[in-house]
């Protein structure tokens, strides 16, 4: 049974299954206002369904999940205000808070890249599915902005510091990386997944299809990584990635270093505060108090254009250095929104 949507999100009920397909190929199935509505009325509708027993998540095209919201849009909102970017922020984040709690086995295959909001959309659900072909990762300071879309507590829980390590340097995890952080349940090889897409269980099928979990190349450089970045300060993360004196450490504080310096700070003070806080609802609440002060920050739109629209891969951060970045410019990212708090945690 084909529902009346929009042709970029594909809803379907196929025996006893939802099938939310993400139909945006060419644009690597990146997200629209549109489409996270659409997602959330399907959802909203299966709770009351008795004909639906499991809901299953997949992108269309070959290349991956998702790869996160649509920048573009983001960019150009961002430049006449924001007030549409916290409109789709406000819908995204309630819609991630969802998926953690939804009563019915909900199962998000993450094949190829999934990123930013793709990771919002399955890394939240109750049976995530990786593949030898999966690139998940929390790329926002690379653009200007923070790990969200519940990403940030995601990372905050990972194994020593990974998360860490992952959100600065904005680095992509593989299918043995995702398992080992906790952004996945099970491994599945990709020619399997058309028998996943067949099965009338996708919950049985999962569990007969899965392999047994790849190595994690990041569980095996825990130790330097662990130690370099439990400094306070990403100041002093930098010297102890340069002291460690390993090629691996050294590639690190150079991605790092070209990203906003501004990010850098509240990405990391974002990450230790969610380290602390109770439940993802609480920490979607501080996202979207983060996230709205990234969109009045110079360096969302520079890092948009100069990844993005220009591609020059070069741009130019405002502040410059991580020295001009003070402490009052990171709490600000923390205060209450105008159009105040997203509410979730009460």
């Amino acid at each position: 049974m084909a529902l009346d949507t929009p042709q970029d999100v594909l809803i379907e009920r196929i025996g006893r299954t939802g099938r939310i397909t993400l139909n945006r190929p060419r644009a690597l199935n990146s997200l629209t206002l549109g489409m996270l509505q659409t997602v959330r009325e399907a959802l909203d509708d299966w709770v009351e369904d008795d004909r639906v027993t499991a809901v299953l998540l997949t992108g269309a095209g070959e290349r991956g999940l998702c790869a996160g919201g649509d920048i573009r849009a983001i960019h150009d909102d961002a430049r006449l205000g924001g007030a549409g970017d916290r409109a789709f922020f406000r819908v995204e984040y309630r819609l991630n808070e969802l998926i953690s709690r939804y009563p019915k086995p909900y199962v998000a295959v993450m094949d190829g890249i999934t990123m930013g909001g793709g990771v919002g959309l399955s890394a939240h659900a109750a049976i995530r599915v990786v593949t030898e072909r999966s690139a998940v990762a929390m790329p926002e300071t690379r653009i200007g902005l923070v790990p969200d879309v519940g990403g940030s507590r995601l990372l905050a829980l990972a194994p020593g510091e990974l998360g860490t390590h992952l959100a600065l340097t904005a680095t992509a995890m593989t299918a043995g990386d995702a398992l080992y952080c906790g952004f996945a349940d099970h491994c599945l090889p990709g020619s399997a997944l058309p028998a996943l897409l067949a099965s009338e269980d996708p919950v049985a099928a999962v569990a007969a299809l899965a392999e047994a979990a790849p190595a994690s190349g990041l569980a095996a450089q825990r130790e330097w990584i662990d130690h370099c970045y439990a400094a306070d300060t990403v100041e002093e993360i930098v010297e102890r990635l340069h002291a460690a004196d390993l090629p691996e450490a050294k590639e690190a504080a150079e991605q790092l270093l070209a990203h906003s310096p501004t990010m850098l700070k509240v990405t990391l003070a974002a990450l230790r505060r969610a380290r602390a806080l109770p439940s993802l609802a609480a920490g979607l609440d501080q996202e979207y108090r983060v996230s709205c002060a990234a969109l009045t920050h110079p360096d969302l739109v520079e890092g948009i254009r100069a990844q993005v629209v220009d591609k020059d891969r070069n741009p130019r951060w405002n502040p410059a250095t991580l020295a001009e970045v003070t402490a009052d410019d990171v709490a600000r990212f923390f205060a209450v929104p105008v159009d105040g708090d997203l509410g979730l945690a009460g």
